[in-house]
């Protein structure tokens, strides 16, 4: 018996990886940008149907942490180019960070980025308001402002008006504040003390993470979890760099939530350096063997919650100058979920824990309204992957401004192969194939 009911899309014989982790065969249908039914919908109505026959559906991936550098740094990225990116790659929501020029530390900032992503977005989008001395008694505000994501703290690696680097400070923005704080974890102090480091004749890429050691990661989280566990407040550290780091945050799960990226997971030192030099270099750096295991440890046990990207794009031009003049940071959001696919199928992961680690989890952590699940209700966000399909990752298949990626002239096995955002099948068979149509991310 046909329903009376016609879905403007629907998605025939796939399989779906439900909330409870498991995978089940079942078409979904979508109407006004929702997940309307799951199910046997051979009798339905429908605007468009696309067989998804041997294709798995997840939730839309959503990636926590990306720099698109709009405004003010537009050579290397912005807002167009990096939604467009993170579709390509199957990511259908994006948090981006406040470090633009001028950085997003005010209403009038915010609502400049919020205005050019309703524009321009192919993704759903939110934006990070930058945590500095001046503005603290703003935050509270600003975190309540639709299309903020939250506050983001630089307790290092940052200059001008976004870097905190004291106590003091830091405990009055937590303090300050109601929604959990994510936070750029390593020490200032430290980083200034063994600037000699940089200032040697045969100082070379090498030395970063020397430079920025495992101290320097440690005594910051330390220090972070100590004031947030005091004032009663919730961090999420980011882009987590060492196995210490993994055994401190383990102890408190209650208050603290962690991220860490593809690339710590993929790369070690010193091989790293040696193939690619500076654009391996990023912050906190890629750290060895040792670390890249701890990491992964971390991942088994449940400490790390979040997979981000941290794509932090620079010129290639500015990423080959002689290291320390090189910039820290590298490609990652249309890169993020391929890696995690290869890793999937290397058994290094479950196809059900990386879901929650890039939708589930990310929706729990920051109260995200409406998506992250397959759920009748829930908002049509869906990442369409083909976990048997080869791929070879190269710089021209990179959509951002400055046009490469780390991970260039490797080979992976299993990639997105449609990309919808509320409704919208927005990328399909590595072609964007809609206008940009994002819009704000709600939260709770």
């Amino acid at each position: 018996m046909k329903e009376n009911i016609t879905y403007d899309l629907i998605l025939k014989n796939g399989e779906a990886v439900l909330p409870n982790g498991s995978k089940e065969k079942l078409d979904i249908g979508i109407k006004n940008g929702l997940i309307s039914k799951l199910g046997d919908l051979s009798n339905s109505s429908y605007k468009k149907m696309i067989n998804i026959s041997k294709l798995i559906v997840l939730p839309g991936a959503i990636d926590t942490q990306v720099h698109f550098r709009e405004p003010g740094l537009i050579q290397k990225e912005d807002i167009y180019h990096g939604t467009k990116g993170a579709v390509l790659g199957g990511i259908t929501s994006i948090f981006e960070m406040p470090n633009t020029d001028p950085p997003t530390i005010n209403k009038k900032e915010l609502n400049v980025k919020i205005k050019i992503a309703e524009k321009k977005a192919f993704c759903n989008f939110s934006f990070f308001a930058g945590a500095a001395k001046k503005n603290i008694k703003d935050l509270a505000n600003l975190e309540k402002i639709s299309g903020c994501c939250g506050v983001k703290i630089f307790m290092g690696s940052s200059t001008g008006d976004l870097l905190v680097e004291d106590d003091e400070s830091l405990r009055n923005i937590l303090l300050s504040v109601n929604r959990r704080v994510a936070v750029h974890s390593e020490d200032e102090y430290r980083l200034r003390e063994r600037k000699s480091i940089l200032e040697r004749d045969d100082v070379t890429v090498f030395d970063h993470p020397i430079w920025r050691d495992v101290t320097t990661a440690c005594n910051s989280t330390k220090r972070l979890l100590k004031i947030a566990k005091d004032v009663k407040k919730n961090v999420h550290v980011l882009h987590i760099s060492t196995a210490d780091e993994i055994e401190i945050i383990s102890k408190f799960k209650d208050i603290a939530s962690c991220e860490v990226t593809p690339q710590h997971l993929f790369f070690y030192s010193p091989e790293c350096y040696e193939r690619l030099g500076s654009l391996a270099q990023m912050n906190p750096p890629i750290r060895d063997k040792y670390h890249n295991e701890g990491l992964w440890k971390g991942i088994q046990n449940k400490t790390v919650d979040v997979i981000g990207s941290d794509h932090a794009p620079h010129t290639l031009e500015q990423k080959q100058k002689s290291y320390p003049k090189s910039p820290s940071g590298m490609t990652g959001v249309q890169t993020l979920l391929p890696i995690m696919l290869n890793f999937v199928n290397q058994k290094k992961i479950s196809l059900a824990h990386l879901v929650k680690l890039t939708s589930e989890n990310p929706c729990k952590i920051y109260k995200i309204k409406n998506k992250g699940f397959i759920k009748e209700g829930f908002d049509a966000d869906l990442t369409i992957v083909d976990l048997k399909k080869e791929f070879v990752i190269t710089n021209n298949w990179i959509a951002s401004k400055c046009g490469w990626t780390p991970y260039d002239q490797i080979k992976i096995k299993g990639i997105p192969t449609s990309t919808i955002v509320k409704g919208n099948l927005v990328m399909r068979e590595n072609e964007v194939i809609s206008h940009p149509k994002g819009s704000r991310v709600l939260f709770s």
